[in-house]
């Protein structure tokens, strides 16, 4: 086991970890969590004997093999395959020993290095290379290029095949999320459920840390506190403690009578519905959660948007690509005030080129465009990070977009995304620090805030929570939740999905359509996919036709549904004429019945008289209206299918 006795870490003068004392077993699986600059990443690199404690004792079992990602990937020559096969040292050096061994024809070696092999799963060591690059995004043509054909992301999901390649005792994951999309992380979540070794898990992504830790080690306030249970545990567990102390109680209850007070005054209002969905939401992760984010540095809100025109935005019949190659094709996509759609789709599918083409930066290839007056879009990718100005500093990239705001104004926004004062003293990042040496993290927190100082009633969001930590992602959750506009989400945290959006789009096969369910049936999509692709690699024939006989279903199910459609509003009016006529034939009836009593016409009440007749000829016009009504819409379904 790992063994930490009242062990002290530092980095120069900065004490980052203070007697912590713990003990970490064979088979746990821990995530390391704490805020940004706590010293998680030196932890690591003191188990990678990489730094040295300041004091204490940290013990690890002697022979223990260490894996992590290397941060670097040269542009090598060699092929992506063989890039991940060197993570597998023992095997690589059994390979050179056999290389030598026959050259030299002894005999004897050679049987024991074969033998050797064998026990190290060596002669599938290729095919489970293989397998890793697949369950990270590669395609199968992808797995022989050279890895400096890769691009930076890229060559990172590299460096993780080979630190999974490595039969490892203790594995040491760093972020390992960052750089890949939703489905490479679902295929991660169940590798590293079944991983045997020991895990430390640095992460941002809550619901990726709930589904593989056992145990949270927390860095704060220079005490390392090892936590039992996954990361919603810790963060109920952290929460009870936090939640003792007065003045962050009382700040929890006025977001919560907020959230409250607006869902009381607006559920009923059908324009105000779904946003108050969306606070009830908000409400159901706040009484579970917040008490564990009461103390963080966050707190930021959408501004009010300028009124939106409905439809925001509408693409008819689109297609789009790059050069001659179409990505999607038969687009067609109408977005309202207050929708929240969440895209999903396998890597490669087109979700970044969608969100592209919605914000303008891609033109259309066929098809119409069509814009509400008044739109104002509000477009995040990671590539915008680059289009930052190094030389300025978080004040003066606002200043520069809003030249007629007051700069205390300016500074208290800024303040709810931590670029706070000039640097002197505290844990912020100063506002007016020129951005170039920002981390990936800080940039990303600036970008956001440019944006949404824009008052964008369309927002669309191309992975945002990528390089921020779990602070962060909460307040723009709680932020993305508050906001009145319409949002389109691409993601890989599920957290944030499952938070934000109220129904999803798959984008597949070149095409776009609604995806009715929630990501745990995308999960099993995702998984029927995988076995539908292995097994075409392995019949290529029989699959070829199972995939024609899944178009002809997809096919007619679409037809079918085009006539469920196109009877729907005839069947709903048929069955509100059948309630109209109940009403109005019931009534008539006891018209009927009072108008033929004699005892009426002699009572010399005329007025009474008149108001009765009246009304009986105005429900006898009335039915005889409805019943012919009835009778054209009955004679149209005749001629539809039912299906």
């Amino acid at each position: 086991m790992i063994s930490l006795r009242n062990l002290r870490l530092a980095r120069g003068a900065k004490t980052l970890i203070e007697g912590a004392s713990l003990q970490i077993f064979p088979g746990w699986k821990v995530g390391l969590t704490g805020a940004n600059g706590s010293g998680k990443s030196s932890l690591f690199a003191l188990l990678r004997d990489q730094l040295h404690q300041d004091q204490g004792d940290l013990e690890i079992p002697p022979g223990w093999v260490i894996a992590h990602v290397a941060q670097e990937t040269p542009g090598l020559p060699q092929p992506a395959i063989d890039y991940v096969l060197d993570g597998d040292a023992e095997l690589r050096q059994v390979e050179r020993d056999l290389a030598a061994a026959e050259s030299a024809h002894d005999g004897a070696h050679i049987g024991e290095l074969h033998a050797r092999l064998h026990e190290i799963g060596g002669y599938a060591a290729r095919s489970r290379a293989a397998a890793l690059l697949d369950g990270l995004g590669f395609l199968p043509t992808d797995i022989e290029r050279p890895v400096a054909d890769f691009s930076g992301g890229w060559r990172m999901r590299l460096n993780l095949a080979q630190a999974l390649m490595c039969r490892s005792d203790l594995l040491l994951l760093d972020e390992p999320t960052n750089h890949l999309d939703l489905d490479a992380v679902m295929w991660l979540e169940q590798w590293l459920r079944d991983y045997r070794g020991t895990l430390l898990l640095i992460s941002h992504d809550r619901e990726f840390l709930d589904a593989c830790v056992t145990h949270v080690a927390h860095i704060e306030q220079l005490k390392l506190t090892l936590y039992t249970g996954g990361y919603s545990d810790f963060e109920r567990q952290r929460g009870e403690r936090l939640i003792q102390q007065q003045s962050m109680f009382e700040r929890q209850q006025r977001d919560i009578a907020h959230m409250e007070d607006y869902i009381r005054r607006f559920r009923a209002k059908a324009t105000k519905a779904r946003q108050a969905q969306s606070r009830i939401k908000a409400l159901e992760r706040m009484e579970r959660i917040a008490a564990a984010h009461v103390d963080t540095p966050f707190t930021f809100s959408f501004r009010d948007s300028p009124p939106a025109p409905d439809p925001l935005l509408q693409i008819e019949d689109g297609a789009v690509g790059y050069g001659d190659r179409t990505i999607l094709d038969r687009i067609g996509i109408t977005l309202r005030p207050g929708e929240r759609v969440g895209l999903l789709g396998r890597n490669g599918a087109g979700k970044s080129t969608l969100i592209k083409l919605l914000s303008g930066q891609l033109q259309l290839a066929a098809g119409k465009r069509l814009e509400g007056k008044g739109l104002v879009t509000g477009y995040f990718a990671q590539h915008q990070l680059e289009t930052l100005r190094p030389d300025e500093s978080a004040l003066q990239h606002l200043a520069r977009l809003d030249p007629q705001t007051r700069e205390q104004e300016l500074r208290d926004y800024l303040g709810g995304f931590d670029f706070r004062g000039d640097g002197v003293g505290g844990t912020s990042t100063p506002a007016t620090t020129p951005c170039g040496p920002f981390s990936g993290g800080e940039k990303s927190r600036l970008a956001l805030a440019l944006l949404i100082w824009t008052r964008p009633n369309l927002l669309l969001l191309d992975e945002p929570t990528n390089h921020l930590d779990l602070e962060m992602r909460h307040a723009l959750t709680m932020a993305l939740q508050d906001y009145e506009g319409a949002m389109v989400l691409v993601s890989h945290d599920r957290a944030l999905l499952r938070a934000t959006c109220d129904r999803f789009l798959l984008v597949d096969g070149g095409r776009i359509q609604p995806f009715d369910g929630d990501l745990d049936d995308y999960r099993d999509w995702l998984a029927a996919r995988r076995a539908e692709a292995g097994a075409a690699a392995q019949c290529p024939d029989q699959a070829a036709d199972k995939a024609a006989r899944k178009a002809d279903r997809e096919q007619a199910a679409a037809e079918r549904q085009a006539r469920i459609v196109a009877r729907r509003p005839l069947v709903k009016e048929l069955d509100q004429i059948d309630k109209k006529l109940a009403g109005w034939n019931g009534e008539k009836a006891l018209l009927d019945t009072r108008l033929a009593d004699p005892a009426l016409y002699s009572g010399g009440d005329t007025a009474q008289l008149q108001t009765l007749l009246k009304r009986q000829a105005e429900l006898a016009g009335w039915i005889e209206t409805a019943e012919m009504r009835w009778l054209e819409i009955s004679e149209l379904l005749e001629g539809m299918p039912a299906d």
